[in-house]
């Protein structure tokens, strides 16, 4: 398997419509790998339509791309992104909807009416911007307001007329969660049940302003643009309607339909005015037609609203897929059943129809996942030639996603050809290949392939990885053997065969040890016992980072980044937080570029340095101790015994000391310079390991050695009270974790 390095990629500015369900992906990252395995004009195909970001950053590129979706939602999503209507078409629409009529008022002033709330200060009636709720209570506790009459704001308990007005509109919520219900499903449709407890998760109020806009939108005269405009407005309207908002403590990627227990009602008039700069902020204009019609060789998108099996015969004949690139899939039954949901209530039934049985699930497990894969890697093996690379990314990766992903490509017959890791909070990025179609020979899996692989993975890094590093580093051994899955074995039972091996390995061998505070091999940090000879990930890539800003001055973080993760590849893949926290201790950034702070240029740091050795020895001297150099250690003895050992470092590489230190560390200090004590602190609290060991040192900086050097009288006693005085603090600002 190659060496895969991670392309790093830049979080988008706005995360767009509905990004609480769609992949947080970041930006270059697919055009990047793009511009090393496809030519411009080339088609791609994204097989999942999951992300619509992916397929719009390569139209971008000049590439075509060929996309099937089977959700309504994720359709329009990508649509409006790739073709949006102008700002002014999205505030028109919203004008003709304000300005009408909902009997003898505007259709705008009788909604906003429905939020009306009175401030606690100055007693005006304003605007609620939500209302909170406890699950299964009748009416609101509190409310969420800002006076612009007198500047007071925040949470306020809620008054007897905003409990009496949640009430009466509740009095005739039946009507209107009817008239839901049809836009969904008919009477005599058994998926009726289903699409009524999706309902449930609306309260009165928002479903009424929800029906009341949507009935508008059928019967106002727009244009085709304007109405695409209003129609998404609304969308986002239609999911901030629901009681998934959890409060205070928020929900932000739900993957479950269930209210929390504490809960906003937003204000959906509001909400329709927010969305406008929602969606102008994140669209840009690229040829988007609906399949079979043609794109521009320059680049655009082809969607194929269907499934995969549907389209496989039709484009091998039509069209050469040079590459495939894609999110992959992972269950989520919320977004699922609300786009089944909000589909029927913006298009109709007849929109809902192919993706009905997104209502009647409740529940999709890994093994429903592995199997689903499965059958989408089935299908492209058939619709690609031999060698057609694919480029995959995991978001929100957790163990069983990547075990589900790696299976079903491994059973469909893609080889794996490299894999790279960053955190647990960034996508995985892989690449496959299509393979030949062989017989190929599936083995049981071997614990003792997982130990080698965890032990192999964590002595290269040379400090505690994340679980999620060691079952990586797991699945590519038994990738790389095909003990993944047998031939014609469930995949229900290959993946519960996955988590007992897992365990076995890593609990029952004494050379790993689990940095947890809980009993799940799946929490905090795994170890090996007894130190690697190999020096630290974070200590390398400070050597890597410092020699790169010396030879490269002035240079981006994209620039550093990129440089970085060509030296680290695969599972070592450094964090962002690792690389700031080098770049804070030596660095500093002028406008978007990173450079060498003056003081620590080599030579500079060099002149620090003997500085440094000079005034401990010479205060050494005052304290009447006999003092010595012997190599890079400085000594002060007693007696011809030493009394107290220096490592005067211009670095923070403080490992090299720990591992090489013949002295007690009673009696051994680490020097190093003010700069380098929030790196330090770092590396202390994202390897537990490292924090055991040097907790036994103490470590000073420069500076204390210089101000001891001034004071006048200064005793042995002294000299001890002020060297633990200084302790090694995390830098304000800091990034401390991953």
């Amino acid at each position: 398997m190659e060496s895969l390095s991670y392309i790093p990629g830049l979080k988008p500015a706005d995360p767009g419509p509905l990004s609480r369900f769609i992949p947080p992906l970041e930006e270059g990252t697919v055009s990047m790998w793009l511009s090393h395995h496809a030519s411009t004009s080339s088609w791609l195909l994204d097989p999942f339509g999951f992300a619509p970001r992916l397929p719009l950053e390569a139209a971008r590129a000049g590439y075509r791309v060929l996309v099937t979706v089977n959700n309504p939602i994720t359709r329009f999503l990508l649509e409006m992104a790739a073709n949006p209507p102008s700002e002014s078409d999205f505030k028109a629409a919203l004008a003709d909807l304000a300005v009408s009529k909902k009997g003898d008022e505007r259709l705008e002033t009788h909604l906003q009416s429905l939020y009306l709330t009175q401030c606690e200060k100055c007693g005006h009636e304003i605007q609620a911007q939500a209302f909170l709720w406890h699950k299964n209570e009748d009416a609101p506790f509190a409310r969420i307001y800002e006076c612009k009459n007198c500047g007071d704001k925040g949470e306020r308990v809620a008054t007897s007329e905003d409990i009496e007005g949640a009430k009466k509109i509740a009095a005739t919520d039946a009507l209107h969660r009817s008239r839901a219900l049809e836009r969904v499903t008919g009477l005599d449709d058994e998926d009726r049940v289903f699409t009524e407890e999706a309902i449930q998760h609306y309260l009165p109020r928002p479903l009424y302003v929800l029906t009341t806009v949507i009935n508008r939108l059928d019967s106002l005269n727009l244009t085709s643009e304007r109405r695409r405009a209003l129609t998404a407005l609304i969308l986002m309207a239609c999911d901030a309607g629901n009681t998934l908002w959890g409060h205070p403590t928020e929900r932000p990627r739900p993957k479950q339909l269930s209210t929390p227990n504490q809960f906003r009602e937003h204000n959906i008039w509001k909400m329709l005015e927010d969305g406008i700069a929602s969606w102008t902020e994140t669209a840009s204009g690229v040829p988007c037609v609906a399949w079979p019609n043609q794109i521009p060789e320059s680049g655009g998108i082809c969607i194929y609203e269907g499934r995969l099996k549907d389209l496989a015969h039709e484009v091998k004949k039509e069209i050469p897929i040079a590459a495939v690139i894609g999110s992959l899939p992972r269950p989520n039954q919320a977004f699922w059943t609300l786009s089944a949901l909000w589909a029927g209530w913006l298009w109709g039934r007849t929109a809902v129809e192919p993706y009905k049985i997104a209502l009647r699930r409740r529940r999709y497990d890994w093994a429903w996942n592995a199997t689903a894969l499965s059958s989408a890697f089935s299908h492209l093996f058939e619709l690609l030639a031999l060698g057609t690379p694919f480029f995959g990314l995991l978001p929100e990766a957790e163990p069983l996603f990547l075990t589900s992903a790696l299976m079903a490509a491994s059973a469909a017959e893609f080889d794996l050809k490299g894999m790279a890791l960053r955190t647990e909070h960034d996508p995985i990025q892989i690449v496959w290949e299509r393979g030949e179609h062989l017989k190929r020979k599936f083995v049981d899996p071997d614990v003792e392939i997982v130990r080698h692989a965890v032990h192999e993975h964590l002595a290269e890094r040379g400090e505690p990885a994340s679980y999620l590093h060691v079952h990586a580093a797991a699945l590519l051994a038994l990738n790389e053997t095909r003990s993944l899955k047998k031939t014609n074995q469930e995949f229900d039972v290959a993946l519960r065969a996955i988590q007992p091996l897992m365990e076995t390995a890593l609990k029952e061998d004494d050379r790993f040890v689990h940095h947890s505070t809980g009993e799940s091999i799946e929490t905090g940090l795994w170890s090996l016992r007894q130190p690697p000879p190999t020096e630290s990930l974070a200590d390398r890539v400070e050597v890597e980072i410092v020699t790169f800003l010396q030879k490269h001055p002035e240079s981006i973080y994209l620039e550093i980044e990129g440089a970085l993760y060509q030296k680290f590849t695969g599972l070592l893949t450094p964090s962002k937080a690792m690389i700031y926290a080098v770049l804070n201790s030596y660095a500093e950034k002028d406008g978007a570029r990173w450079k060498l702070r003056l003081e620590d240029h080599a030579s500079a740091r060099r002149a620090d340095l003997k500085k440094t050795e000079e005034l401990i020895l010479s205060i050494g001297k005052r304290l009447e101790y006999q003092t010595q150099k012997q190599d890079q250690v400085l000594i002060w003895e007693e007696n011809g015994t030493p009394a107290r050992v220096f490592f005067v470092l211009a670095s923070a590489l403080v490992g090299r000391v720990l591992a090489h230190n013949s002295y007690p560390s009673a009696q051994s200090l680490i020097i190093i310079p003010g700069g380098r004590a929030g790196l330090v602190a770092y590396k202390e609290q994202r390897d537990p390991q490292f924090a055991e060991r040097v907790k036994n040192y103490r470590v000073v900086k420069y500076r204390l050695v210089r101000a001891l050097s001034e004071v006048p009288i200064l005793t042995r006693e002294t000299f001890d009270e002020q060297i633990a005085s200084d302790p090694v603090e995390q830098a304000k600002g800091q990034m401390m974790m991953f």
